[in-house]
């Protein structure tokens, strides 16, 4: 009866000190789906403004569709697994590293516009990273609380 009682705390106790993770995995999704979206419907227009080759813009769409589909994924647990929240934290941190790499490395031959797109697009995901890291903190913080109830 008592496992029983301590299960139900520690599941309420997560659920709530998720809630804010699964709020911010929720935004990432659908943001990051828009963003692959455009990459692929608009690759052809993004191309000459942005320096972005289509063989470029349509690998990284397919990605943000395929990363879109496991945030949502992830954020409709009924109790968000912390080795998944790391692994998203971590996935952003090295998107944000990446973005910054192929934007001054010369590897892609972006223009002035699509250097500033890199930029932010570096900056809104290493703000997605920051956010997860702080709600995963808490979850499992949360967590350990609960279990020591």
């Amino acid at each position: 009866m008592s496992t029983a009682t301590t299960s139900a705390r520690h599941s309420t106790a997560g659920d709530s000190a998720s809630a804010p993770l699964r709020v911010i995995l929720r935004i990432d999704a659908w943001g990051t789906a828009v963003f692959g979206v455009v990459l692929l419907a608009c690759c052809g227009l993004l191309s000459g403004p942005l320096g972005l080759p289509t063989s470029w813009s349509v690998p990284f769409g397919v990605a943000m569709l395929g990363g879109a589909a496991a945030l949502g994924l992830i954020a409709g647990y009924p109790s968000i697994p912390a080795r998944h929240a790391v692994t998203v934290v971590a996935g952003n941190a090295l998107s944000c590293v990446a973005m910054l790499v192929l934007t001054f490395s010369g590897l892609i031959p972006l223009t002035g516009p699509g250097i500033a797109f890199m930029l932010v697009g570096a900056l809104v995901v290493g703000i997605f990273a920051g956010l997860e890291l702080r709600g995963t903190r808490r979850m499992i913080r949360a967590g350990d609380r609960a279990g020591t109830a």
